[in-house]
């Protein structure tokens, strides 16, 4: 059985990614990365998308956190 993926919502920054996962694009083709952790872009100003190359700290603010229960 394969690592439960996580994906977590970082405040101010990107999603952090961990466990067995892959990244795909719209075609199907998988987009190599190493390890089993990574950050994809979340602002829209990284010059290395999908993934995060640290472009958020440049006036980026976005907060998300789940619903109450």
């Amino acid at each position: 059985m394969s690592e439960k993926v996580e994906i977590k919502v970082r405040d101010n920054g990107s999603l952090r990614i961990s466990g067995d996962f892959t990244i795909v694009d719209v075609e199907g083709n998988e987009i190599p990365h190493e390890g089993t952790e990574t950050g994809l872009c979340r602002c829209g100003k990284s010059a290395n998308k999908p993934f995060c190359d640290g472009s958020h700290k440049q006036g980026f603010e976005s907060v998300v956190r789940a619903p109450q229960k």
